[in-house]
């Protein structure tokens, strides 16, 4: 025999105690500005098939509201029509939760303003208020605005990562714009991190943006690592400089998602210090200088540095918020022609002199020299 349909406030505060789950299906910001505390919030167009999910047995206890009952008695009688014999409406919803005198939560530190521009983030159950907070109060250093670091920073500032290093010695010219979307015809010859800037202001000004007008050596690495980055992406398109990020990151602990590309190929992985393969655990070796040329030299598909970049800015995001399956371990290979993309798994060499189990580099070392490659 069916319960009712719609319960009191009073009853629902008894379900709840006795064991109800209780969901509330309004939109995101209005969850995070006033909620009933202990609530499981699954907004109104997903809100059936999560608890389908969460919750497969037709008998559980359900309570379901929202502002005034009318959203939430829609998604009652859906699930009534599936088989929830006992999903109730609550009459009134936390209108009259609040008019009954019961206390309310907010999710303080977020203005009006950016829960409506991250209220997509706050529907997602692995992001919500926490994790929004967390990227506002996180800290990603992008190594090179060019092809990589133009969908990585334009996505990380949309994300609303609450800080973004530019580190790049390079001035914005007519052929990078083929590809490097966060610069534009107007900014030519502007320096690049002060282009790219520009246009993350514009973006969302909630992101503080830390330029860095310099090309990173072994005299000046760790002064910019030492800033208290969460991650780093690293959109180098040089052997040298990858080397020393690798053993500068190494011997600071920072996780580095790693990005290349070339012609019709992209390559993705997270360098997870002591969890995973280092980048010297791959390429023990340099190649010779001929064997591995920049974008400038063999040339690049323009869509191509958008896709591989916005794919480190995903895994930067989930080594944030500590959420998913991020890339160490594993590269993934994208083709653009093929369109195929595999996957390799990857293992850390023990005896690696950045992260292997005896010996390591304590310092760093001359890179140029290392790569083979005259010094600039």
């Amino acid at each position: 025999m069916e319960s009712q349909i719609e319960v009191s406030i009073t009853d629902a505060i008894t379900r709840r105690d006795q064991g109800a789950a209780w969901v509330d299906v309004r939109e995101p910001e209005e969850w995070a500005a006033s909620r009933i505390a202990d609530t499981t919030h699954l907004p109104l167009a997903i809100a059936v098939a999560r608890i389908v999910d969460q919750w497969p047995e037709r008998d559980t206890p359900l309570n379901i509201s929202c502002a005034s009952g009318m959203r939430s008695m829609r998604t009652v009688q859906e699930l009534r029509q599936l088989g929830y014999t006992d999903a109730v409406n609550v009459g009134g919803g936390i209108k009259a939760w609040v008019a009954a005198g019961h206390p309310v939560e907010s999710s303080a530190g977020l203005t009006p303003q950016q829960l409506e521009r991250y209220s997509r983030h706050i529907a997602i159950p692995e992001v919500g208020i926490a994790g929004q907070q967390k990227l506002l109060s996180s800290r990603v250093l992008l190594l090179g605005a060019g092809g990589l670091g133009s969908p990585a920073a334009l996505y990380l500032a949309a994300a609303g990562v609450g800080t973004i290093g530019l580190v790049d010695d390079d001035v914005v010219e007519r052929s990078n714009l083929q590809r490097q979307l966060v610069h534009a015809e107007s900014r030519i010859g502007m320096s690049k991190v002060e282009s790219a800037a520009h246009a993350l202001a514009e973006i969302n000004p909630d992101v503080i943006v830390e330029p860095y007008q310099t090309r990173l050596n072994a005299d000046n690495v760790f002064e910019v690592l030492d800033q208290g980055w969460d991650v780093i992406i690293d959109g180098t398109d040089n052997l040298p400089t990858r080397y020393l990020i690798n053993d500068a990151s190494v011997q600071r602990n920072i996780p580095v998602v790693h990005g290349s590309i070339y012609r019709f190929e992209g390559q993705v992985t997270v360098f997870q210090p002591f969890e995973g393969p280092c980048y010297r655990c791959l390429y023990p070796e340099p190649p010779p200088p001929e064997l591995a040329p920049s974008c400038a030299e063999g040339g690049v598909l323009g869509v191509l540095p958008g896709i591989v970049g916005s794919m480190q800015a995903t895994e930067a995001i989930k080594v944030i918020l500590g959420i998913g399956d991020p890339l160490a371990g594993r590269l993934m290979m994208y083709d653009a022609l093929a369109g195929t993309v595999d996957t390799l798994k990857l293992r850390r060499d023990t005896e690696c002199p950045a992260c292997g189990d005896g010996d390591r580099l304590t310092g760093l070392i001359d890179y140029e020299a290392f790569c083979a490659l005259p010094a600039r």
